[in-house]
């Protein structure tokens, strides 16, 4: 059964395919009541880490003309070049007020978000009064720390009114899902430094220089922390630099390592001694879609070998190849090589976003669209809208849509297709009395009309069949039918009823 459930705090989602949680509790480290200077002793870290206030409220995806509980959280973030503030995403999303402090000061100064990457966890702050940076330190960026190196974190934990820094090693450089919207991957830093409920956006430091972000947690395990490696951070300012945000892509193919099996490699007709990786499918409408098929082998990217577990060496280290892909900006190309029939073959692909019609990551600051019929309200089929079934949302929700959520890149079959559409809820009336069973539907058209978005459905739904509106859902044997004219008739009445302000939004879609 679907319950509308409270937001959680910035720092208290949870990942459902992944132990960790965003960055927030008690620093175990030393609180410093005097400033902090770093490794190299050339800056003083009171002077450049602030303390991030937020308030913030997340929409109704069922109901979306309704809003949610107003939360309050607390995070860190820092000054860079430029007289900005780089923070966490997770710190900022769905604002409704955002106010910036600096250590041992009691003011607040309002802050407004000038960009924000969901997908890779980042946003940067302007300060509406720029007196707030006199006499402050703007950080510079380093390098990929070393493997068992010390790197020290500074933020405000537990909203501590003073700078606190804790210390630790780094254990580990690797792929991991960024939990903001828990379906991204990216490059991370294991660190033991504490990683703590406040934490969030400050900066980890090596000789002097920012070699990170501290954003999440490892759940259930003591000092395993994570950052945001500078790789990251400067892919999303220089992405930034020509005004707009337009995030991380990649190439939009699956694969699987099918040449451990080497008589799968000679039956693919691969060299012997070659590495790489099986194409399995293309995206539709990705950038590589007719340029790979299904049993191609790919053996490079760019001068950069793949293995038989997709991995390739660079910064002296072993990680996914899609780190390769990440270091370019969307509309950039890439250099693939690949075995096709014995074949060696070099093609250019364009790095695109390639997100699937029913994306798996979770969504914020855009208001959710709705066109509302009748007391018939109809939404985009989202995570977000999946997880009004609370925490256990990926087994309560009922198995037709689980079953979407995970395979509808496999199940789609409609190239104009952009985003599948839920009977979400249905405001009760004597016209719809019977209409119950029909709840959490998904659509498939109305009045013949196929609907491959929500922007499909007011047209659709005026163009009745003999005085009747016919709704029928995907796997549903029986339609929804209206009396059409009774609908129109009843229409304002029911918006009325209950509260609902325009029958129609469609603007919200970014």
């Amino acid at each position: 059964m679907k319950t509308r459930i409270t937001v959680l705090s910035r720092w208290a989602c949870v990942m459902f395919a992944a132990a960790v949680l965003a960055a927030g509790g008690y620093a175990r480290g030393q609180f410093i009541a005097e400033a902090e200077s770093d490794d190299a002793g050339l800056l003083t870290l009171d002077k450049s880490v602030v303390m991030i206030q937020c308030v913030s409220q997340d929409f109704d995806y069922v109901a979306p003309w309704k809003k949610m509980t107003i939360s309050q959280g607390l995070g860190s973030g820092f000054i860079i070049a430029g007289n900005r503030i780089l923070t966490n995403a997770h710190n900022v999303s769905n604002h409704r007020h955002i106010e910036v402090k600096k250590q041992n000061l009691a003011r607040r100064y309002p802050a407004v978000v000038t960009y924000i990457g969901h997908d890779c966890d980042l946003a940067l702050l302007a300060v509406l009064d720029e007196t707030f940076f006199d006499d402050t330190v703007a950080l510079a960026f380093g390098g990929l720390p070393k493997v068992n190196s010390t790197v020290r974190t500074y933020g405000f934990p537990a909203g501590g009114s003073q700078v606190s820094v804790t210390e630790g090693v780094v254990s580990r450089i690797q792929m991991g899902t960024y939990i903001h919207t828990q379906a991204d991957a990216h490059l991370v830093v294991q660190t033991d430094a504490a990683v703590n409920p406040g934490n969030s956006g400050g900066p980890v430091m090596q000789d002097g220089k920012v070699v990170g972000v501290a954003f999440q947690n490892l759940r259930d395990a003591d000092n395993i922390g994570f950052l945001i490696p500078t790789t990251v951070v400067e892919h999303f300012l220089k992405d930034i630099e020509d005004g707009r945000y337009d995030g991380f892509g990649s190439l939009g193919f699956s694969s699987f390592p099918g040449l451990h099996n080497k008589a799968y490699a000679a039956w693919l007709k691969v060299p012997a001694g070659e590495e790489g990786i099986v194409v399995v499918k293309t995206m539709m409408h990705s950038s590589v879609e007719g340029k790979f098929q299904k049993g191609d082998v790919i053996t490079k990217i760019d001068d950069y070998n793949v293995d038989n577990d997709a991995m390739v060496r660079v910064y002296g280290l072993s990680v996914h190849m899609s780190e390769i892909i990440e270091q370019k900006q969307i509309g950039e190309q890439v250099e693939i090589t690949f075995y096709r029939d014995g074949r060696r073959t070099t093609e250019s692909a364009t790095v695109a976003l390639n997100r699937p019609v029913l994306d798996y990551a979770k969504a914020y600051d855009v208001p959710p669209r709705h066109v509302v019929y009748a007391g018939l309200t109809f939404v985009p089929m989202t995570r977000n809208y999946l997880e009004v079934w609370g925490g256990n949302w990926i087994s309560d929700i009922p198995f037709y849509l689980r079953y979407l959520f995970f395979d509808s890149e496999q199940l789609n079959t409609e190239r104009d297709r952009k985003e599948y559409v839920v009977l979400s809820e249905i405001l009760p009336d004597e016209v719809n009395a019977y209409c119950a069973g029909f709840e959490d539907q998904v659509v498939e058209s109305v009045n013949g009309s196929t609907i491959n978005s929500l922007e499909d459905m007011p047209r659709a739904l005026q163009n009745s069949e003999g005085g009747f509106c016919v709704i029928r859902f995907m796997g549903v044997e029986r339609p929804l039918v209206l009396d059409a004219v009774a609908a129109e008739a009843a229409q304002e009445a029911i918006l009325g009823k209950y509260g609902v302000p325009v029958a129609t939004n469609l603007e919200a879609r970014q």
